[in-house]
C-alpha cells in the first residue's frame, strides 16, 4: 500500500533577476562520466545549508527572462546513512539487442486513456508526464546541459496526444496511419530547474537533481498522474516499475515498458529497462493499493534520466538511471505546482 509521509516544507525566501540565458547548448540525451553507483557511495550527506542551495531554483519564462529563487527548508530529516546503495544479487546487462521487452501502444483507445495519455512529448526530443492540469514533469538535461539552456528550449512546446481526429471521420489523403499518435502542441509559459542540477558545472553532473517542471500556457482537460514518494525496492510489488515515452527508434509511437530495479541509492534507481533516447524524462510509476481501500492507485515515483555511461573502477559501464522522488523533491515539485506549501504537507 501507499504509506503517508510527512513532507518537509520548502519556503520561498527571495527571488532575483538573472541575465537572460544564451540558449546555445546542444541537447545531449546520453550523459557521459556522471557520478555512478560507486561514486554515489562516497558522496557526503548534504547539510541543511547544502540542501537550501541545491533546492533553490531557476525559472525561465517564455520571453527569455530568468530568475533565481532562494529557498529555506523546514522539517528536513537528514539521513546519517548517506548515499548507501542497496545492491540486489542479479545484475543484468542493459540490452536491446536480442529480446526487446518494450511494447508499442497502437490502439487509440489505450493511447488516449489513463495512464498512457499522461505521457507527453517535449519539443527538445524528450518525453515527460502530466502532473497537474497545467504542469509537466521531465528531466532537467532535456532543457539545460549544466552550463546553459539547450537551443530548442527558448520556444519550448509540449505535445499532448490527440484524442479526436478532425472532420467527419473519413480518412484524409495522406492521413497518418492508425496507431501513430498525432500531437496537439502547447507553448510552455515557464520552466523550473533545481540549482542542484547546475552543480555539475564544476565537476560531475549531479544526476540526483535531473528533473524539471514545465508550466503550460493553457490548462489541458486530461487526467494527469499524481506524485508519490518513492518507496524502497523492498516495498514495491515485485520491485517492478512502469513507464511510457517516445523512443527515437520507434518514431511517432508511444512505447511502454516495465522491469525490475537492480540497485538503489537515496536519490537514484538503477535499472535495466529496455529504453532508447527519446524516452528520457518519462515519469516512472508504480501501482500500489490505497490505504484501507481495495482500489489500486498509480503514482509517479521517479523521473527516467536515461541511459548513462559511468566510470566504474576505471571502466566505462552502462546502465539506466531514474531520479527518485524523495520527500524533499516531492515538497519542491509540489511547491512549483501549487505556488505554496499548504497543499504539500502529506505525500
Amino acid at each position: 500500500t501507499w504509506h503517508l509521509k510527512k513532507i518537509p516544507q520548502i519556503v520561498r525566501e527571495r527571488t532575483f533577476s538573472l541575465d537572460s540565458p544564451k540558449f546555445e547548448a546542444k541537447t545531449k540525451l546520453e550523459l557521459n562520466s556522471v557520478c555512478g553507483i560507486e561514486c554515489q557511495r562516497n558522496l557526503p550527506v548534504p547539510s541543511l545549508s547544502d540542501l537550501k542551495n541545491l533546492l533553490s531554483y531557476e525559472t525561465v519564462f517564455e520571453n527569455g527572462t530568468r530568475t533565481l529563487t532562494e529557498v529555506n527548508v523546514l522539517g528536513a530529516v537528514l539521513d546519517p546513512a548517506g548515499n548507501t546503495t542497496t545492491r540486489r544479487p542479479s545484475r543484468k546487462k542493459r540490452q536491446i539487442y536480442g529480446t526487446d521487452s518494450r511494447f508499442s501502444i497502437y490502439d487509440k483507445r489505450f493511447m488516449t486513456n489513463f495512464p498512457f495519455n499522461t505521457a507527453v512529448k517535449i519539443s527538445t526530443g524528450c518525453s515527460g508526464i502530466l502532473v497537474s492540469p497545467k504542469h509537466v514533469l521531465t528531466a532537467a538535461h532535456c532543457l539545460h546541459n549544466g552550463k546553459d539552456y539547450v537551443k530548442g528550449s527558448k520556444r519550448l512546446r509540449v505535445g499532448l496526444m490527440k484524442t479526436k481526429s478532425r472532420g467527419n471521420g473519413r480518412k484524409r489523403k495522406g492521413a497518418k496511419r492508425n496507431g501513430v499518435p498525432s500531437f496537439q502542441w502547447t507553448r510552455v509559459k515557464s520552466t523550473h530547474i533545481p540549482k542542484g542540477w547546475f552543480k555539475g558545472v564544476s565537476g560531475d553532473i549531479a544526476l540526483d537533481y535531473d528533473y524539471a517542471v514545465l508550466e503550460l500556457k493553457r490548462p489541458h482537460k486530461r487526467k494527469y498522474m499524481e506524485l508519490g514518494i518513492s518507496p524502497t525496492i523492498k516495498m514495491m510489488p515485485g520491485s517492478m516499475i512502469h513507464f511510457s515515452g517516445f523512443d527515437n527508434d520507434r518514431s511517432g509511437q508511444l512505447v511502454y515498458r516495465f522491469c525490475s530495479i537492480s540497485d538503489e541509492s537515496n536519490d537514484l534507481f538503477y535499472q535495466y529497462c529496455d529504453a532508447e533516447p527519446g524516452s528520457t524524462g518519462s515519469g516512472i510509476y508504480l501501482r500500489l493499493k490505497e490505504p484501507n481501500k481495495k482500489k489500486w492507485k498509480r503514482k509517479i515515483i521517479a523521473v527516467y534520466s536515461g541511459h548513462q555511461w559511468v566510470d566504474i573502477n576505471g571502466e566505462q559501464q552502462d546502465y539506466n538511471v531514474a531520479v527518485r522522488i524523495t520527500p524533499l523533491k516531492y515538497a519542491q515539485i509540489c511547491f512549483w505546482i501549487h505556488g505554496n506549501d499548504g497543499n504539500c504537507t502529506q505525500g
